[in-house]
């Protein structure tokens, strides 16, 4: 057998990294629209389904929430004393309120859930979990949709509760402790508190930090997935988890964006 000429390979070598990073890229996308198929279908809903996704809730939100609730109070309760403080030494304590629901509440405490479920149960969709729905050929082949389904659709919602759970009861707790960090005890400061954190949350913003936290939690759910599929058809084998650099691009596009529309 004759061996093939090198020179047409070498004249388009240019081209296989751009183009394996959009079918990477493409990947990614198709197998999330499955995936987000399959959760959002009436017949995906079985006994097996039902159970499987609370107990992988259970496993994500549940047992984490105590610790993860106490140690965002603790860090938030020192950014909200530094704020407070800084604000009434330059005169502007008016201001510390705002400052502290907008930077703790709208921008921290969502990215901060993401990164935790994604640390913690995200990227563990390694090879070696999601091996038995991916083909062993170089091209990705179809997806074990029963897989799919049965396997890694309940993980999936389960990590993107996750995310909602803990970054809304994360802001129920930081709104607590700025409050009582700036008035105490007193019930005579809820009137001023509410108003001002209403003003902060208006409607336009309130869409922006669901919608924010929604997509943070879907990214967190499907991009580590998608990126353990594709290692495990293509073989790839890395001491970095699949899908970790794209989930955090992923994320800073998202909050980068979320500022954009918000504040230019």
């Amino acid at each position: 057998m004759s061996a093939r000429p090198a020179l047409p390979d070498r004249q388009f070598t240019w081209l296989h990294a751009p183009l394996r990073h959009w079918h990477s890229w493409w990947h990614m996308f198709y197998v999330a629209s499955v995936v987000l198929a399959l959760a959002l279908s009436p017949s995906s809903y079985t006994p097996e389904f039902r159970r499987l996704t609370a107990q992988h809730i259970h496993a994500s939100t549940w047992r984490v929430i105590p610790w993860f609730t106490a140690l965002s109070a603790l860090l938030s309760l020192v950014l909200i004393r530094i704020v407070v403080v800084t604000a009434l030494s330059y005169g502007l304590s008016q201001y510390a309120l705002q400052m502290v629901v907008r930077v703790l509440v709208l921008e921290l405490i969502p990215l901060a859930a993401a990164l935790f479920v994604a640390l913690r149960a995200g990227l563990a969709f390694n090879a070696g979990a999601v091996g038995v729905a991916a083909q062993p050929a170089v091209a990705p082949g179809p997806l074990d949709l029963a897989h799919l389904r049965d396997h890694l659709t309940p993980r999936v919602l389960a990590d993107a509760f996750a995310v909602l759970a803990l970054a809304m009861l994360s802001s129920v707790v930081i709104l607590v402790l700025t409050y009582l960090t700036v008035y105490g005890l007193s019930p005579w400061g809820l009137p001023g508190f509410t108003r001002t954190v209403g003003q902060v949350f208006d409607l336009q913003v309130s869409l922006g930090f669901i919608l924010k936290t929604l997509f943070f939690s879907l990214a967190v759910a499907v991009v580590p997935m998608a990126a353990g599929l594709e290692a495990t058809q293509q073989r790839v084998t890395d001491t970095i988890q699949p899908g970790a650099v794209r989930l955090f691009l992923v994320l800073f596009l998202l909050e980068a964006t979320s500022l954009v529309v918000k504040y230019a």
